[in-house]
């Protein structure tokens, strides 16, 4: 028996609305006797019913359509069974798990924490040009990844198996407790992300250039530029608030 669980989730909807999940899947992480983290074999999707029309925007994406969730549950009557399963979970886990919280409450998950992959791939390969889910797949090729079972993109299932991969690998890099700290915190981005000093690294900017992203809308954008005055000895005062748009990054 594992001595420890993390369930990657992904999710496909079908708009922007409170309950519009079309599709939830998972994929395993466990701590294995020798204190090596590996992706499990328990995996699954389930198709949801949104109770409205999916859009064709989100068709386009996932190629789900209406005909196919006609006759599957609704969210309140999937979700339970999915994020609190039988056996104890020590995180729940997603590529930029902002997402998926939205939909997962703390109701439905018992307040189990999460792990943001996408936050956490940024600490520990800040090399890395790109961190897209499916970038990271390709630019780091991880250990035992089997590309059917990967496929097809923006499905829930194999996007997860795929996350569950990075997932694996930033938890044999960093430790657990590192990991939910860091998913509390912004992303901290390696790299200007926008304007006239994208691609250099926070490091390489003079300090009145840094302390103007201080008023970015971009929360991560915000904290990135903090983090690297506090390394410089000097203050920051601008609030981290949700961010109105995700980072290029």
């Amino acid at each position: 028996m594992p001595t420890a669980c993390i369930r990657v989730i992904d999710l496909e909807t079908g708009g922007n609305g409170a309950n519009d999940v079309c599709e939830i899947g998972w994929q395993d992480v466990i701590l294995d006797g020798e204190g090596r983290w590996q992706v499990s074999e328990d995996r699954g999707a389930a198709l949801v019913n949104p109770g409205r029309p999916i859009s064709p925007e989100t068709m386009a994406v996932h190629h789900i359509i209406d005909d196919e969730v006609a006759g599957a549950p609704f969210w309140k009557e999937v979700a339970p069974d999915i994020l609190k399963p039988p056996h104890a979970l020590a995180a729940l886990a997603a590529h930029r798990a902002a997402f998926e919280q939205r939909y997962c409450t703390p109701r439905l998950t018992g307040g189990t924490p999460w792990i943001c992959t996408w936050k956490c791939a940024l600490r520990v390969w800040p090399e890395l040009p790109r961190f897209s889910n499916q970038m990271l797949r390709y630019l780091r090729r991880p250990a035992g990844l089997v590309h059917e079972i990967g496929l097809p993109a923006h499905r829930a299932m194999p996007d997860a198996y795929v996350t569950a991969h990075h997932l694996r690998d930033l938890l044999n890099a960093a430790s657990l407790p590192q990991l939910l700290q860091w998913s509390e915190e912004p992303g901290l981005l390696p790299r200007v992300p926008t304007g006239p000093d994208r691609g250099k690294s926070w490091a390489r900017l003079p300090t009145p250039a840094l302390s103007a992203f201080l008023s970015d809308r971009d929360v991560d954008v915000r904290f990135s530029a903090q983090t690297e005055l506090a390394r410089r000895g000097g203050t920051a005062s601008a609030e981290t608030a949700e961010p109105d748009q995700r980072s290029l990054l």
